[in-house]
């Protein structure tokens, strides 16, 4: 499985930014696909998932303001993330899988990841 994280970036809190996830190597539309973030001295956490059937989940920290999506025809996984605060800071991956391996980070490789910084 290939992946490509793009779209972070420098945005002020209470900003808005997304990020795309293309996925190659894999029949797309049969894997979930989750993202992740890890924090500077943090372990890497599970953001958000979606399921090959559009089931999707997130993490505590961000309901109500991420929002998951995925387009089958364009192999890609959007972030949409919305009042971004200062403690969403990190780097963020995407990768793609099982649900089950999804869901609990247990996954194999893992793409370089995008930087998304959130200033005060």
């Amino acid at each position: 499985v290939q992946l490509q994280a793009s779209g972070g970036g420098l945005v002020q809190a209470g900003g808005s930014r997304t990020l795309s996830c293309a996925v190659s190597g894999t029949i797309f539309s049969l894997n979930s696909v989750g993202w992740y973030r890890q924090a500077p001295g943090k372990q890497r956490e599970l953001v958000a998932y979606i399921g090959s059937s559009g089931y999707t989940n997130y993490a505590d920290s961000v309901k109500g303001r991420f929002t998951i999506s995925r387009d089958n025809a364009k192999n890609t996984v959007l972030l949409q993330m919305n009042s971004l605060k200062p403690e969403d800071t990190a780097v963020y991956y995407c990768n793609a899988g099982p649900l089950n391996r999804v869901a609990a980070a247990s996954l194999d490789s893992w793409g370089q990841g995008t930087q998304v910084t959130v200033s005060s």
